[in-house]
């Protein structure tokens, strides 16, 4: 099974910059983007021959996400059943008869922190939802987790310990998460490999110079890490400020 995510930064906007060139060429059997700002209704796009799952925000041209999937789900849950987190539409779980499949968009901590308090609060809510879904069924999830785990996975570790994405907080909680029984498929595949960056801010150059950051994931139960057969950053693929990631999988 092939998995694609990606943070499209606006699907409009990334329609306008061949975003369909790479969905038709990659032929996914599940696609997952993240950021869409948009309501469903809002454009007319043609998906053809996948089933479409979108969660949009309530505030228009806001976060969102859209999952196209092959194959038809058993079961589709929006949100995680917490009202005060699920009106910005982060989380599409589509349930398949031996997994789950997560779409997420964490929210940023934005700048000088002032939403990390609350980007804790979700953190504590999203890992109660997964393990209670891993119980039942191993899973996996994708999308923009807007943290970036260790040292090797952003170009200027030092100079960013106290920006959104690379706190000791976010760093903490994500490392929690993995220890709960979750595994970063692409540091399993390549421990260390280095200069690999899924997102570049769009001042300074940075994405010529490859001054970004890994904030892109798939995830798996850990008692699926035998099943990887791939992972992938799409790095030379643009229309957006983050790339797409991923994720080759027998199941």
């Amino acid at each position: 099974m092939k998995l694609i995510s990606w943070n499209v930064n606006g699907l409009r906007a990334c329609m306008k910059k061949n975003f369909m060139d790479f969905f038709n060429s990659s032929d996914a059997d599940i696609f997952c983007v993240q950021e869409t700002k948009m309501q469903k209704g809002q454009a007319e796009f043609d998906f053809k021959g996948y089933n479409e799952y979108w969660n949009s925000a309530e505030k228009k041209g806001y976060s969102g996400t859209a999952i196209f999937s092959k194959s038809e789900p058993v079961n589709v849950m929006y949100g995680m059943g917490i009202p005060e987190h699920d009106l910005e539409g982060r989380v599409i779980t589509l349930e398949f008869n031996n997994f789950y499949l997560i779409n997420i968009y964490t929210p940023n901590s934005k700048r000088e922190l002032e939403r990390l308090s609350y980007r804790m609060e979700w953190e504590g809510a999203f890992l109660s939802y997964i393990s209670r879904l891993d119980k039942l069924k191993p899973l996996i999830f994708c999308g923009d987790l807007n943290v970036a785990h260790k040292e090797i996975d952003l170009k200027n570790p030092k100079s960013n310990t106290k920006n959104a994405g690379f706190t000791k907080e976010e760093r903490t909680k994500f490392q929690t998460l993995l220890d709960s029984g979750f595994v970063d498929t692409y540091r399993y595949i390549n421990p260390d490999a280095v200069g690999k960056y899924t997102w570049w801010s769009y001042i300074r150059n940075a994405r010529a110079t490859n001054a970004g950051w890994r904030i892109d994931y798939f995830i798996t139960s850990e008692r699926l890490k035998q099943n990887i057969t791939d992972v992938v950053i799409y790095d030379t693929i643009y229309g957006s400020d983050h790339c797409p990631v991923g994720l080759g999988i027998d199941i």
